[in-house]
């Protein structure tokens, strides 16, 4: 759906009655200035008759006024709540390797900043739609007073209006640029923290990544945010002394070849005067709308580049009985993976080995489904699996990436396993001093990377999956639990039917798999 179509359904006809009301008041506001010229040449009893259609306008100007703003407000932040969903599902929803590709600091950009950009569009309209209004019926009132000043006057608007558009659209340029600039910021920001021990171990690096990266672009989005908005301030300026240069050519040197009387020359200035501030208004706030235009085609772009995968399915899978991968073949960049050939069975322990760079936690995200292969298959049970029952077999699997997340409740597993089971793995585990477990919800995650990970094991334990894959599991972990794992977890897994697939280089354990698979250069080797 495009995001233009998504913004209309969920504001509804809310967003053309507050349209109606800003263009009311507008108009209402025109209108108050009318009567205040009459009012100038106006008889004792006429102004009384004026004075309660003055206050009439007053009132309805100011409710009309007060709701447009009121619901534009409330549509604004129920569309950013909106979009705010749709982006989150979609990232939740995309695949995994899309993800990768295209990384987290745009999502954040976009979930933020240009969210907020959506909110300010809502909040400018309605005083852009009056300013517009208050135009249209102050031109109205000028055609009124004279046909000729009117299409002089329109004649102005245009020609202020394509020399404010020429500068407008170079300010755009810069603030498209300096708009994609913020994502690299994003992502510099991020490394500030994530890599906080390496740049306090390493003084030079440090330095120069604030000095030559960081600072830089702090520096190169200021510049360019700068221009920008001075571009616009110039233009507003150009508006400003082209409409007073036009007062004074027709009040001073047109006035007598037009033939024009006292009383039109006075609205004419008056009104014209009058005109000043909600053009300025206008054109003020079109920076404001066009940020959002920006933003809005910003997000249709990460809409383009996460395609969501199909993720419904019937049921988890509960039990398989033979896991095939055939001639499975995967490329990044000039690394190959395969072709492999690979079966795994329940009840079977496998231990993957290999060097660096050897295509072991590839092969670990094409088992699982997180990856899709270049060509080749993935058999579940003689089923092939394809597109549509991807995301199910995925469920077969509980896994502990090297590079793996940790939250901070056990949502989404079985309530009855968070007391006894749960409490009892702590214990194995030997967190029971460290971390607390109450209603399902971790009393702190500020742990060691070996503690965190043996939260994972607990958090995969208690997923009771078919198949579990461990991925550099042990390397964090202390000589003593690491014989805990390999002598007591992994068999008691395995005595409960479960295939386990375990990444390692902890060669003294070897003897006790099934089997051992080695990797070197994306190929299987002899172990």
């Amino acid at each position: 759906m495009s995001i233009y179509l998504m913004l209309m359904r969920t504001t509804g006809a809310l967003f053309f009655v507050a349209l109606a009301c800003s263009v009311i008041g507008g108009l209402s506001n025109a209108a108050l200035l009318a009567l205040i010229n009459q009012g100038l040449s106006a008889s004792d009893a006429q102004r009384w008759q004026l004075a309660w259609q003055f206050a009439l306008l007053a009132l309805l100007m100011l409710g009309t006024r007060t709701l447009s703003q009121s619901l534009f407000m409330s549509m604004g932040q129920r569309s950013k709540a909106e979009l705010r969903r749709m982006l989150v599902q979609q990232v939740a929803d995309a695949g995994y390797a899309n993800l990768e590709l295209h990384g987290m600091p745009r999502a954040l950009s976009i979930l933020t900043q240009d969210l907020d950009q959506v909110v300010v569009f809502f909040i400018a309209l309605p005083s852009f739609v009056m300013s517009l209004a208050v135009i249209v019926g102050c031109m109205g009132y000028l055609g009124f007073l004279s046909l000729t000043v009117m299409v002089i006057a329109l004649i102005t608007v245009l020609v202020g209006s394509l020399g404010y558009s020429w500068v407008h659209r170079r300010a755009l340029q810069l603030m498209r640029r300096s708009r994609q600039r913020e994502e690299t910021l994003t992502g510099e920001v991020s490394a500030l923290f994530s890599g906080a021990k390496e740049l306090r171990l390493h003084a030079p690096r440090k330095h120069a990544f604030l000095h030559n990266k960081l600072f830089h672009t702090i520096e190169q989005v200021r510049v360019e945010r700068t221009r920008g908005y001075v571009l616009y301030a110039l233009a507003n300026i150009w508006a400003s002394v082209f409409f007073f240069a036009f007062i004074g050519v027709v009040m001073f040197l047109l006035s007598s070849v037009l033939d024009l009387r006292g009383a039109v020359m006075s609205g004419f200035a008056m009104v014209f005067l009058y005109m000043i501030v909600p053009i300025e208004s206008a054109l003020s706030a079109l920076p404001g709308l066009t940020m959002t235009q920006v933003a809005l085609k910003r997000i249709q772009t990460m809409q383009q580049q996460l395609p969501a995968e199909q993720t419904a399915f019937d049921a988890p899978p509960l039990s398989f009985r033979q896991l095939e991968l055939r001639d499975i073949t995967y490329h990044h960049d000039a690394f190959q993976l395969g072709p492999l050939s690979l079966q795994f069975q329940p009840g079977e322990l496998v231990y993957l080995t290999g060097g660096n760079g050897s295509g072991k936690t590839t092969l670990a995200r094409l088992l699982t489904g997180l990856y899709q292969a270049d060509s080749g298959q993935l058999i579940l049970d003689g089923e092939t699996i394809n597109e549509a029952s991807r995301a199910r077999y995925r469920q077969l699997f509980s896994a502990v990436f090297n590079d793996f997340h940790l939250f901070e409740d056990l949502q989404g597993i079985d309530s009855a396993c968070w007391n006894d089971e749960a409490q009892k793995l702590l214990d194995a585990l030997q967190l029971t001093r460290k971390v607390t477990l109450e209603e399902g919800k971790f009393s702190t995650l500020a742990l060691s990377t070996g503690q965190r990970k043996r939260l994972a094991l607990l958090v995969a334990w208690l997923e009771d999956r078919p198949f579990y894959l461990f991925d550099e599991w042990a390397a964090d972990q202390d000589p003593a639990f690491r014989e805990v794992f390999y002598h007591q977890l992994l068999p008691a897994l395995k005595a409960r039917g479960k295939a386990i697939l375990v990444i390692t280089h902890d060669d003294r354990y070897f003897h006790l798999a099934d089997r051992c698979l080695k990797l070197e250069l994306g190929q299987l080797v002899s172990a």
